[in-house]
């Protein structure tokens, strides 16, 4: 079995993140989602909000796995799930030069390669933070999120260990 991680905080999840695993499930025969935590960064949906909704997103697709990540080194997640690439989709040439050294370490640590998926056209401006900035101030990012995490975005209720949202 081909198995590749599609890892992330996914805080929250978005198109784009969905175009790339939705490509990396035609090229693998299973694709974890392992949802990741910073304890260094401040998230605004829990690990349980963000676990759950991928797992909404995603179960149409045959072949996903949603998990979390766990404590320790993505390399040796890999190792323990048998892994044999890491996706990353790369939306301009600063995220490659960003995570080209990361994907060279996880390769000297543990054997695993990254391949890298370009995004599509018109996913290359998305990024979660900015997401969560305009639904903040008021924009319309129904566009870019799938329901689930729309529904979230304008509801305003915190989750549980989190400050009230706008």
């Amino acid at each position: 079995m081909r198995r590749a991680v599609c890892p992330g905080s996914f805080d929250p999840i978005h198109n784009g993140h969905l175009e790339v695993i939705a490509r990396a499930a035609g090229l693998f025969d299973e694709v974890i989602v392992a949802i990741s935590t910073n304890y260094a960064k401040k998230y605004m949906f829990s690990l349980e909000e963000r676990l759950e909704m991928a797992r909404e997103t995603l179960a149409s697709l045959k072949g996903i796995v949603v998990e979390p990540v766990g404590a320790g080194l993505l390399a040796e997640y890999c190792r323990h799930r048998g892994v044999s690439a890491i996706v990353k989709g790369l939306r301009s040439s600063s995220d490659f030069d960003y995570e080209l050294p990361m994907a060279t370490m996880n390769r000297q640590l543990s054997g695993v390669e990254t391949v890298f998926l370009p995004a599509e056209a018109s996913y290359v401006h998305l990024s979660s933070t900015l997401i969560k900035e305009v639904a903040s101030l008021g924009g319309s990012v129904s566009d870019y999120v799938p329901r689930s995490v729309h529904r979230r975005l304008v509801s305003g209720e915190p989750s549980s260990d989190q400050q009230p949202r706008r």
